[in-house]
This record gives structure tokens, sequence and C-alpha cells, in this order.
């Protein structure tokens, strides 16, 4: 079964436009996350980069600090901070307490002042609760008992809490407990552990607690990055990480079905002194979207489908209406229909297309009318021909007779005393065949389509009288009445040829006038042409004939009498030399007689 262009290039369009769907749906769902996370760490890598450059500038300025680890999350969504080759976070002296401890048999420890940390061991936030169990005895002038692990030579607490208390009551830093059962588990003999990790337990008495204010509230109110930065330390201090002096680690999180990426870099400040920038940025954002994407990406594809089928639908019919055209107008050009011509709308190669076909049919038009004219001009030619063989043969054949009669006459030596008579009549009958060879010849010339008329300018008027002059003895034979009107008239034609025209014309009218009757000449001026009349009184020809005493050896008389004279090729000659001016010419019949008429144009 045939299929249409509409219908093929409908389901190209839509078939690429589904497939277009596909691929974006494919990499949406499976490309999209690890080129979010991808892009994601290469841009916090970079600025990472640029925020070393700034800490090194500011490392000695605490609130200028605080403002840059702001900057770094409100532009680049990421937290950041910074910790030192212990895994404490710098610049935390605005959220801690001083100890003065007691005397002691460890001189590490012995009347020793200690500074701690405590976001290592309670929220910001619990100080302002009324937890009986925290803030009573985290107060200055209080007693505290604090237990913990010698590692590489320093005191790292891992529980603190008011002796006086119940057990419960003490706090602890959780991530260095839970290494320690999980370094422990890993020692077959705990002795071993406990010789490498030395235990401590002092006591002292807290001398100062510092609880953050204002901008420095922010940075203790990210529990989450505090966690992971408390888990970091655990991993520094027990030797867990695999490289901790490598200089870029990313770590992979994920936390409450949220997935974040752990970016840590060894850095070294001014002094040579050894740090790590801690980044941490969530991977949520993407998460969300592509959980949204996928859930409502059944609306999508039927939206994106209606859309893809309505779009294609037009695209098709648009770029195939001027096809289905061109078809349809070559279709009639095969079927020799070249009226419809195809309408360009477009500067494309559909448009230069469509401009061709209309020059080809235009061509082929032109063409196809000029063969019609020619076969038809040779359809006349040969009637022509074979009218002019018969028309000839007609009257070649009675003047031949003539002769042909006379000589026998003459050569039987019959009426011997009218040999003058026979010699005159073969003469009459010979001028009579050189007169229609002359007049054949030049009708000939003009049915040629080679001959040119020259234009020029002349008097209308003149060119009348002369005729009349010339012709002035045939009409005094006839005693005809001439009557002339004429005025002088400056005409543009060929003046040897109008003049023939007028012969032709008043000696047909002297020729059929009967004797005694009148001829008239008029000339009847308008703005732009002058009309020549010729009107001949006492004889009328049928209306039915009008048409066709124009054709050569046409004579009204049925039985193409010869008596009236001439060689019946005047009017025909009279019709090719007005044809070949381009002027109006005729002849009508008047109430008692004929007019024959032509226009020429006037000098402007």
């Amino acid at each position: 079964m045939k299929q249409g262009i509409v219908l093929k290039l409908f389901l190209l369009t839509t078939g690429l436009c589904l497939f277009i769907l596909a691929v974006i749906f494919t990499l949406q769902t499976v490309f999209f996350k690890q080129f979010y996370v991808h892009q994601k760490v290469k841009d916090v890598n970079a600025a990472l980069q640029t925020y070393e450059q700034n800490y090194l500038n500011n490392a000695a300025d605490t609130q200028g600090m605080a403002k840059l680890e702001q900057d770094f999350y409100q532009k680049y969504n990421t937290w950041i901070t910074t910790v030192d080759t212990r895994g404490n976070l710098k610049y935390t002296d605005d959220f801690s307490m001083e100890i003065k401890l007691a005397p002691s048999d460890e001189i590490m420890f012995s009347n020793q002042t200690m500074t701690l940390p405590l976001y290592s061991v309670i929220n910001v936030e619990d100080f302002g609760s009324d937890n009986p169990f925290l803030t009573p005895w985290i107060q200055e002038g209080q007693e505290i008992a604090m237990e913990g692990l010698i590692m590489n030579g320093q005191p790292v607490i891992q529980r603190m809490g008011n002796p006086n208390l119940r057990d419960e009551s003490h706090l602890e830093n959780r991530h260095m407990v839970k290494k320690e059962y999980e370094i422990v588990t890993r020692y077959e003999n705990p002795i071993q552990y406990h010789e490498k990790y030395p235990t401590f337990l002092i006591k002292g008495t807290i001398t100062k607690v510092r609880i953050p204010e204002g901008a420095g509230v922010p940075r203790y109110t990210n529990h989450l990055m505090l966690d992971r930065v408390l888990a970091f330390q655990a991993d520094l201090l027990y030797g867990d990480l695999e490289d901790s002096k490598n200089a870029n680690r990313i770590i992979d999180y994920e936390e409450n079905h949220v997935n974040y990426k752990i970016f840590v870099d060894r850095i070294q400040d001014r002094d040579g002194n050894p740090a790590y920038l801690f980044a941490m940025t969530s991977l949520q954002p993407v998460n969300e979207a592509a959980g949204m994407i996928k859930n409502y990406y059944v609306y999508i594809i039927v939206a994106t489908l209606l859309l893809v089928v309505l779009a294609s639908f037009y695209y098709s019919r648009q770029i195939t209406r001027p096809l289905l055209r061109i078809n349809r107008t070559t279709r009639q050009m095969a079927d020799l229909d070249f009226s419809e011509k195809i309408p360009i709308t477009t500067k494309d190669e559909i448009g230069d297309l469509s401009r061709n076909i209309n020059v080809l049919s235009e061509r082929l038009h032109s063409h196809i009318l000029r063969l019609e004219q020619d076969i038809e001009k040779e359809k006349q030619l040969e009637n022509t021909r074979k009218e002019f063989i018969s028309g000839v043969s007609h009257e070649l054949k009675t003047p031949l007779s003539v002769i042909q009669s006379c000589l026998a006459i003459m050569k039987d030596g019959v009426a011997s005393h009218k040999r003058d008579y026979y010699f005159q009549a073969m003469e009459d009958e010979v001028k009579r065949m050189d007169l229609l060879i002359v007049d054949m010849l030049e009708l000939a010339k003009y049915e040629s389509g080679t001959y040119t008329m020259a234009m020029d300018f002349f008097y209308i008027d003149a060119v009348i009288d002369r005729v009349c002059e010339k012709l002035a003895t045939d009409i005094e034979v006839k005693q005809l009445h001439l009557n002339t009107w004429l005025k002088p008239i400056e005409v543009m034609a060929n003046e040897r040829r109008i003049e023939q025209v007028v012969v032709n014309f008043l000696s047909n009218a002297i020729r059929y006038t009967p004797e005694r009757e009148s001829i008239l000449i008029r000339l009847l001026e308008d703005r732009d042409t002058v009309k020549i009349c010729i009107e001949n009184k006492g004889t009328r020809i049928p209306d039915e004939q009008l048409e066709k005493i124009w054709e050569r050896f046409y004579r009204g008389e049925p039985s193409r009498q010869r008596l009236a004279g001439g060689t019946g090729l005047g009017l025909a000659i009279s019709k090719k030399i007005l044809e070949m001016h381009g002027v109006p010419y005729g002849a009508i019949n008047t109430s008692d007689g004929v007019i024959f008429y032509f226009q020429l144009n006037k000098k402007a």
C-alpha cells in the first residue's frame, strides 16, 4: 500500500522525538546523579584551593575565620572548618572551660591548668536548657573528675563528671569511647592495649567556662558536621586513617538516607604548622530532584508525547505542504495543464524548486503554444497551398484554353481574316497571366514572414489624390461619379504599401460599381487615428460573403466569371499589408452599397 510523505515524515519525526525523550530520561535517571556528584566534587575542590589562600591570609584573626566559614557555606552550600593535627577544632576558645588540676603523683597533671573544648562532650544548646545533670555542675568553682588515655604523649579526655553524682550523669566523647571498644577487640590480650594507650583519672576545679554568643554559635549548632569531625578525630588519634598525611581525601558518608561528601585537605600555615581543612557538603538536592523527576516522569512523558505528536503533525504538514503542492502542479503539467502556479513562500531549497518548476511550466507552456501555433500555421499553409494550387490551376486554365483555341484556329487557317483579333486575344491572356503571377509572388512575399514593413510619415490625402488621378480613365469609362472629402492629415505607415491598398480598394469599387453610379472617399479623423472609407453605390455583398472576400481568388459569382477582370488576389494582398501594419480594416454593407475601410495612426 502506498504511504504518503506526510505519514512517513510524521512517523519519522515522532520516532525521533520519542528516541530523544528516551535518551534524556535514561541520562536523567542513570547519569545525571553521577554527573552532579562529579561536578559538585570538582567545584568544591576548586573552592578549597581558594579557601586555603584566604585561610593563610586570615589565620590569626578568629573573627575573620568565622566569617570565611559562613561565606563559604553561603556561596557553595558546603560546611567547612579547620582542625589541628590532634583533630581538635581550631579557634574554639569561645566554647571551652579551664580546669585547675589537683596535686597528683603524675607530674604531667599535678597542679596544671587544662583547657578542655566542650563541643566534644556537650551541645551548646544544652546550656540554655533545664537539664539538672549538666549545667549545674559545669560552673566555675565546681569540682570535676576526668578520665582518658595518653596518646602520643598527650592526654585525651574520654569522660568527665561530677565525682559526687551518679555514674550516669557523666559526659563522654562517644566517638572516642566507641573507637576504644573497637580497638580493644582487636587485641588478644587487653594488657597490650593499655600498654600502648595508658589510662588516667584526674580531678580538678573548674576555674572558667566560656559559652559562645552571636556569630560564634552557628559553628557549634551543626551537630552533623561536629559529629563527623569527632569521628575523624577518633580515627586520626587511633591511627585508623590509611594515610593521615595525604593532602586530599574524599569520604562518602550517608545519614538518614542522605548522601554526603567529606573533603579533608592537609595544609600548612605560614609558620609551617600542619592542619586539616575539613569540608562537608550534602548531595540531598540532587536526590530530591531525581526522586521528584522519577515520580512525575509519567506526567512529563504523557505531556511530552502529546506535544511531540502535535508538533510532529504540524511540522510534517508544514514541510510536506509545498511538496504536495509541487506534486499536484507537476501532475497537472504532465496532463498539459499549466494554469496553476506554485506560490513561493520560502527562500530555501523548496522555494528554489518551486521557482524553477514555475519557470519550467511557463517555458513548456510557451513552447507548446508556439508548437500548436506552428502546427496550426502549418495546417493553414497546407490548406492555403491546396487552395492556391486549386485557384492557380483554375485561373491559368482559362487563359491557356483561350490561347490554345486561338492557336488551333490560326493553325487550321479558319477565319484568317480575324488573325489580328486572335493575336490580340492571346496577348490579353498573356498579360493577364503575367499580372496574376506578379500578384501571387507579392502575396507569397508578405506571407513568408521575412518581409519587414518600413514605417514613415506622409499625408494620406496626397496618396488618395494620386491614386484617383491614376484611375481616372477607368472611372470615366464607366461614367462614374467620384466624390471625395479629404483634408491634410499626416500619418505613420509604409506609404508605398498603403497606396497599393488604396489602389486595390478603389479598383475593386470601380470594377463592381454599375455605370453612372457614385464612389465616395472620406477621411474620418479621430484624436489619434484617421479612418479611410471608400464606398461604392449600386451593389451590395451578401452578408455571408463579407468575410470570404479577403480570401485569395475569391469572387462573389458562383461561376467565378472573369468578366469583371482582376486576378482575385487584390483584397488578399491588402489584407496582409494592413495586418502587417497592425491596424483595423473591414468591409460593411450600407443601404445601397458597400464601404471598404481601414485605419492609420496619426503623427503624434
